[in-house]
């Protein structure tokens, strides 16, 4: 029997390890990029950073530290370089997939942060399996921008497990359209109208704003939104302002919604500030042509017509007054079942004095017939 050399010897010492196996090493050097394990060969293992892990953001110096111990699965035995080069992701993509397969079979809710954003959805990672959820299924709403998931952690359901073909589908509009479900039934559950509650801008139009209750969305409307007079909606209010709002009506799963509270009410004492006689002062909120309204408090609007606007005659009334104006006139009516209010300013001037006719003789006096001397003309004329 032949000596053996002392290169057999060593290599004897040695394990034998094969391609595609599951080994265990002990870290004995980090780089940034670069990861150098002892596992029991004769060649120590190298570990690169596109094999430990799909984020290329990572620094493994700050991942991992020498004495570390972790399992790996060999690619390759002996390189150009005489090295074995190892893998830690694919392992733990074996593992991952297994961990999504469990997932989509308990549908199991997930968290996980969002690596990567794309035009047509958002890419998590679990386990080193990247996961995509489509555009329509972020959120139960269309976003157009979906960079604000970017890094953040989210929870979806795995809706569609292929790994054959590395297909791996997630859904949170499923979660989000439960969650507002149960939201909504325990908003509907506790409120009714009359209550007071606060409440988030949602969105604006031109005929009023959607408020977020905390469960579901109620209509604050233009004519709803102030006793006083609201030009426009998007003057008023803006996404994401906290408002208190009334509960006017709840009918089905619509909410209407009102900030005339009853405690702000103008007319509450309308009955004495405004009696007929009383002189008021406004500012005129807009005309028409048989009239201006003017506006005596925020709320309150009062008619100013056409035949009242001077002592002469008044052709329209932009002829002599402008919006915004302030004018001085008298309240004339006050109706508050109906609440309006009609004022005159040509009532504020005395009357003139109208000249007597000189006094005539009682004799000179004589009752006529006009009726009748209209006849008698017509029948001369014929």
């Amino acid at each position: 029997m032949s000596e053996q050399t002392f290169e057999q010897m060593l290599n004897e010492s040695f394990k034998t390890i094969h391609t595609g196996e599951v080994v265990e090493g002990t870290v004995i050097d980090v780089k940034p990029d670069e990861i150098i394990l002892n596992i029991g060969y004769k060649s120590d293992g190298v570990l690169t950073k596109s094999e430990y892990s799909n984020d290329n953001s990572i620094d493994l110096t700050t991942a991992v530290k020498v004495g570390d111990t972790m399992d790996v699965k060999v690619l390759k035995t002996n390189d150009a370089d005489g090295q074995v080069i190892l893998s830690y992701k694919r392992l733990a993509l074996d593992r991952g997939n297994k961990r999504i397969e469990e997932a989509f079979n308990n549908k199991e809710v997930l968290t996980a942060k969002v690596v990567q954003v794309l035009e047509g959805g958002l890419t998590v990672v679990v386990d080193e399996v990247r996961i995509f959820i489509p555009a329509s299924l972020v959120s139960d709403s269309y976003e157009k921008d979906l960079s604000k998931y970017q890094d953040q952690e989210i929870q979806f359901v795995v809706t569609e497990y292929n790994p054959k073909r590395r297909r791996y589908i997630g859904n949170r509009r499923m979660l989000v359209t439960a969650e507002k479900a149960e939201a909504a039934k325990k908003l509907f559950d506790t409120i009714q109208a009359g209550d007071i509650v606060d409440g988030v801008v949602k969105n604006v139009t031109d005929f009023g704003a959607f408020i977020d209750l905390g469960g579901a969305d109620g209509l604050l409307h233009i004519s709803e939104m102030s006793w006083g007079r609201v030009e426009s909606p998007k003057k008023a209010f803006k996404i994401g302002d906290t408002v208190k709002v009334l509960v006017k009506s709840i009918d089905g799963s619509k909410i209407a919604l009102s900030r005339k509270f009853d405690n702000e009410n103008p007319w509450k004492d309308a009955t004495e500030k405004y009696a007929v006689g009383n002189i008021v002062k406004g500012k005129v909120a807009r005309m028409t042509d048989f009239g201006a309204f003017v506006e005596l408090e925020p709320g309150i609007d009062a008619l100013l017509h056409v035949s009242q606007i001077a002592k002469e005659h008044v052709e329209k009334p932009s002829d002599v007054l402008k919006v915004g104006q302030e004018v001085e006139a008298k309240i004339v009516d006050f109706n508050e079942a109906d609440k309006k209010i009609s004022l005159s300013i040509k009532a504020m001037f005395a009357p003139e004095k109208e000249e007597e006719a000189p006094a005539e003789d009682e004799g000179d006096v004589v009752s006529v017939d006009i009726d009748k001397v209209i006849a008698e003309q017509s029948e001369e004329n014929e």
